[in-house]
């Protein structure tokens, strides 16, 4: 059938009212595709301990392999930046000093000796077997610290003199080099910052948090 020019003419706005109709129901089905979409959820993050926290910093250098080699919860020492059992077949010993003849002291002296790479310190040797701390978690390192019938009866003074003025302690924060020469590493906490969140860690009562 052939439209005269005024009949087109009478049936263009019909065809330009059904396409605007098209396009509005296509916008609408899109936005409401885009409505019932599920939406990503942000991720709200979980309380955590504060890192400047007194607790925490104490806990980072206890924790350390600087500290944890002289704490096995065996009687064989740790050594090295991976904390593998001390070589030459040492042992803890009654003293926590080494078995007769093979003393700790045989060649751990009073300071680093850089040039064969074997640490020293004053009074070198294990902390007692109760203070055993390999396996444990940070919080009950700490409860085991207070525990005057495993840290041979310090008193909270006395732990925290201990923790902030042993030279054995502090050598943490000096451990020279390994026979490598290479330098070994060092608490991730200074010892400065160390004394202090250890006393303000006392002052504020020496809580334990939960975990």
């Amino acid at each position: 059938m052939k439209l005269s020019p005024g009949t087109i003419m009478k049936t263009k706005p019909f065809y330009l009212t059904l396409l605007s109709l098209l396009i509005f129901g296509v916008s609408v089905g899109f936005n409401l595709v885009a409505d019932s979409a599920p939406h990503e959820e942000i991720p709200v993050p979980k309380k955590q301990v504060q890192a400047d926290a007194p607790f925490d910093k104490m806990m980072q250098v206890l924790m350390h392999k600087r500290c944890m080699n002289c704490h096995p919860s065996d009687d064989r020492p740790r050594q090295g930046e991976d904390s593998h059992v001390h070589n030459f077949g040492v042992q803890r010993g009654k003293e926590n000093h080494g078995l007769p003849g093979l003393q700790c002291q045989t060649c751990h002296q009073s300071e680093n000796n850089n040039y064969s790479g074997v640490p020293g310190a004053p009074h070198w040797g294990l902390a007692p077997k109760t203070m055993g701390w390999q396996g444990l978690t940070r919080v009950e390192i700490a409860k085991n610290l207070l525990d005057k019938e495993k840290n041979g009866g310090r008193d909270l003074e006395e732990i925290v003199k201990h923790l902030t003025e042993d030279a054995l302690v502090a050598w943490a924060w000096k451990p020279g080099v390994n026979a490598d020469g290479k330098a070994r590493e060092a608490p991730p906490v200074s010892r400065e910052d160390f004394i202090k969140a250890v006393k303000k860690w006392a002052e504020d009562g020496a809580k334990i948090p939960e975990k």
